[in-house]
């Protein structure tokens, strides 16, 4: 099946997103200059969500990817809801006082966030109030506490993870008499999502990073090349550390049983996600819930099974793992992306795909034939394949959108081949994941001269 140039493009392009950060008489300029997303699905619905929202109350802008696993459930609510409770967390108190005396006499809400969404972003209307309540819960408790100090970003981060999660746990214990938000409530808590979620303020650059997507630098070294440095690391069996923290988490006796086939308890492959209620509540706890719950929970299969060697519980949680970066002139770009782009492609090549991209500057590497025997007429045959490449290669008008055409699309020699590109999107849904995942990213581009002056005046 033979996708022609254009029909490859319509669905590359289908999900893209654009937002330039606006200026003000050249006043109040951002050290972010803007950013594109996009999504590729490989699952039917896509699993993936994405989401990017300007704080109104503080300083600052919020971007997040978030891979669903167990169905879109668990990503969807997390997608909408982490950003308001970080968002929350970061307010100082006499803002959390108006915010919640306006609610008391029923006067209109500052507003908190303001919202970057494509129109396929989807936003749950049915559970709207029943999150309300649960994010209004917070910040009275928020406002009980205060301790008169200003919030550290990091710390504001974590509390805002860790609460979005108990929120989700409880809502699912709970219940609701209204059995679709109750059936709803029991998804999103029994489904998984992972989160990378970014927080710019100034050159005060935090990545939040649950479970295995990434947040990753791309840094323009003084001889115009491009390199990479990572700011999030995977919460998986590959991150030795994190294996140690499971092992430190639990009893002697379930040593070998905690990490099999690089899966916690054999099953899950993130060491930290949010919802999961499998790997977190206790037997007793999901029986009653599953007992109680609607028939459509008793339908699947997933909620009913309890995880092997299951004595110790919890065994997973959301709290991120948190890094902080100052911007410097030469920080050009953030990418945040789901696994499926880092299954694909080295952060090295993200880089400089991107960097090359951004700046339209294709460096030409030496082509290389990695141990292949090459004819003079390949050979002759891969210049010419260059050079017209060279002419068509910033044919995107998105940075995500052009990664994505490189990652679905990269033959041995790291150039797209439309052929295969063709392929691999014409593949029906049933095969397509088979291949490989769904794929969402965000490149930010910074502004290096606000950064700059920035820096020169501290």
């Amino acid at each position: 099946f033979y996708l022609t140039p254009p029909q490859v493009n319509s669905i590359l392009k289908a999900n893209e997103y654009s937002f330039k950060v606006p200026e003000f008489d050249g006043k109040n300029v951002s050290s972010v200059l803007g950013f594109d997303s996009n999504q590729l699905p490989a699952n039917a619905p896509i699993e993936d969500r994405r989401s990017a929202a300007t704080c109104l109350q503080t300083r600052g802008m919020l971007l997040g990817v978030f891979d669903g696993h167990a169905g879109c459930a668990c990503a969807q609510a997390v997608s909408e809801r982490l950003f308001y409770y970080i968002a929350v967390s970061l307010l100082p108190h006499e803002t959390l006082l108006e915010i919640e005396n306006a609610v008391e006499s029923g006067r209109a809400l500052l507003p908190i966030l303001q919202w970057h969404k494509h129109p396929n972003d989807y936003f749950s209307k049915e559970a709207s109030k029943l999150y309300f309540n649960s994010l209004r819960t917070y910040w009275q408790e928020l406002i009980d506490l205060n301790s008169g100090e200003t919030t550290d970003v990091k710390e504001a981060l974590i509390n805002a993870f860790k609460r979005l999660d108990n929120d989700i746990s409880l809502e699912a214990q709970v219940g609701d008499p209204n059995s679709f938000l109750n059936y709803l409530v029991l998804r999103v808590a029994f489904s998984g999502a992972t989160a990378c979620v970014a927080h710019v303020d100034g050159v005060d650059l935090h990545i939040a990073n649950t479970g295995d997507s990434r947040a990753m630098l791309g840094v323009q070294e003084e001889d115009g090349s491009w390199s990479a440095v990572n700011l999030s690391y995977d919460h998986n069996a590959q991150n030795e550390r994190e294996v140690e923290r499971v092992k430190m988490e639990h009893p002697k006796s379930e040593e070998k049983s905690l990490v099999k086939q690089d899966r916690l308890l054999g099953l899950l492959m993130p060491f930290r996600a949010f919802g999961d209620v499998k790997f977190k509540w206790s037997i007793e706890l999901q029986k009653r819930v599953v007992e109680s719950g609607p028939d459509q929970l008793n339908d699947n299969e997933y909620t009913k099974f309890i995880p092997p060697n299951y004595h110790t519980p919890p065994y997973l949680t959301a709290e991120p793992e948190v890094i902080h970066h100052k911007l410097r002139p030469q920080d050009k770009f953030l990418v945040l992306a789901t696994d499926g782009l880092w299954e694909t492609m080295h952060r090295q090549d993200v880089a400089r795909i991107v960097g090359e991209y951004l700046t339209g500057v294709h460096h030409q590497q030496p082509i290389a034939v990695g141990g292949y025997k090459v004819t003079l007429g390949q050979m002759h045959g891969l210049l010419t394949e260059r050079r017209a490449r060279i002419s068509s290669v910033f044919e995107d008008q998105n940075a995500a959108t052009h990664l994505i055409r490189h990652a679905v699309g990269n033959n041995e020699f790291g150039t797209v081949d439309h052929e295969r590109l063709s392929k691999m999107l014409s593949l029906p849904e049933e095969l397509a994941r088979m291949y490989r995942d769904d794929i969402t990213i965000i490149v930010v581009q910074f502004n290096s001269h606000v950064i700059g002056a920035c820096q020169n005046e501290e």
